[in-house]
């Protein structure tokens, strides 16, 4: 994989078959995206008019299989992305399941010092003490506080930088560890992220070229099965508890941030006639609750061109 500011379509080539193969489906999906990308200007429309209104917005969908950009919005822009930032974390953690003795022998217990309310199941359960690869699942499926911090009082936020930095992501990362109040000597956001950068991450965790394959699969497993889909793929008819399958062929795994006026999701969204990586984050004044809803409006509007283009 290539950092993001290399040219589309420069992964690792793969054997001549791989390479013929991946050419063919650019020039089949490159057609089909001159055909059917103005379907994206009500997206356009719908972040302008928010942008107008005060919400700072940013945006970026790509073509999985070729990465031409099919909407883009002050896509290099760093904004708070909540919690989509944990996957820098399941990254590391999937990395790290390829030592034998991490992998077999690593219990995590909670302790007081992690305590944190919010999202997640874990505070909520008996059990004290889980295998990393299962705290790895909460983040994913619930981007579960409590586990965050574990994970990453084990990994250390250092490591989780230095492997983004490894990434050659330059405008995103994860700041700090999930708390119920930021003071003024924490780190004013969980997370930050380009969506330019994240749409080319997202796009590499579906191509198993995020670390290893192994690994990618790892990180794909646990966000598949994500149960918020209130944001983007709240137009796509699936099951939010149970969609790992195809629903009408289309599947999708993302990651949500949710935050005091912040709203992020980041995602692949593959469908019968093609495949999205999209990004999309929204920074706003949350003391009404019409400017928050026409924030949801906006990213549904954002996941009805996803589901026209992929279906």
């Amino acid at each position: 994989m290539v950092p993001p500011s290399a040219p589309a379509g420069g992964a690792s080539p793969g054997s001549q078959a791989e390479r013929t193969a991946r050419q063919r489906m650019r020039r089949r999906a490159k057609h089909r995206s001159n055909e059917r990308s103005e379907s994206f200007t009500r997206s356009f429309k719908a972040l302008g008019f928010l942008a107008r209104n005060g919400v700072q917005v940013s945006a970026r969908v790509t073509d999985l299989a070729t990465g031409d950009p099919l909407l883009s919005i002050d896509d290099h822009v760093v904004m708070p992305t909540g919690a989509v930032g944990e996957v820098l974390l399941l990254i590391e953690v999937a990395a790290r399941l390829d030592d034998a003795d991490f992998a077999a022998l690593t219990i995590l217990e909670r302790e007081s010092a992690d305590a944190v309310h919010g999202a997640g199941l874990w505070q909520h359960l008996q059990a004290s003490a889980f295998h990393p690869a299962d705290l790895a699942l909460l983040v994913g499926a619930t981007s579960d506080n409590l586990a965050t911090n574990v994970l990453l009082e084990y990994v250390g936020l250092d490591a989780v930088r230095r492997r983004t930095e490894g990434l050659g992501l330059k405008r995103t990362a994860l700041l700090d560890r999930a708390r119920d109040q930021r003071g003024p000597d924490d780190a004013p956001h969980l997370s930050v992220a380009s969506m330019r950068e994240l749409t080319w991450l997202f796009s590499g965790l579906a191509h198993g070229e995020v670390v290893d394959s192994e690994a990618s699969q790892r990180v794909t497993g646990w966000l598949s099965a994500g149960g918020d889909l209130s944001l983007v793929p709240s137009v796509f008819g699936l099951n939010p508890l149970a969609h790992r399958s195809p629903g009408h062929g289309i599947q999708v795994f993302n990651k949500t941030g949710h935050d005091a006026g912040v709203r992020a999701d980041a995602g692949v969204v593959r469908g019968p006639r093609a495949g999205v990586t999209y990004a999309v984050a929204a920074s706003f004044s949350d003391t009404e609750l019409s400017v928050r809803l026409a924030v949801h409006e906006a990213l549904r509007t954002i996941g009805a061109d996803l589901l026209e283009y992929v279906a």
